[in-house]
């Protein structure tokens, strides 16, 4: 069989599972936490945008794909901009770290 089109799933990079929650990155760019119980979008960060970053180079994101988020002392790191296969490509490592004033 001759595939016209590419096929890809919009996830197919690793996913993270914590107690409670599913970190999963897609080739949108987005990183989203999915409730572990019923599936229900918790949080959603969309990582395709500039940024300004802590050395002053340039910093975009893209594509999430390959490794998996990981947790670690509370921070969750993203990496973002995954370039092959056509994918948009970028170059930061993002850090999320929980909101405790709520």
């Amino acid at each position: 069989m001759i595939w016209e089109t590419p096929c890809n799933s919009s996830t197919s990079a690793a996913p993270l599972l914590v107690p409670g929650i599913v970190f999963a990155g897609s080739l949108d760019g987005h990183i989203r936490a999915y409730a572990s119980k019923d599936g229900k979008i918790l949080w959603d960060f969309n990582t395709q945008r500039t940024y300004e970053t802590t050395d002053g180079f340039p910093g975009k994101g893209g594509a999430l794909d390959g490794p998996a988020p990981v947790v670690s002392g509370g921070i969750l790191l993203v990496n973002s901009g995954y370039g092959m296969f056509g994918e948009k490509g970028g170059n930061v490592l993002l850090a999320f770290e929980v909101d405790k004033s709520n």
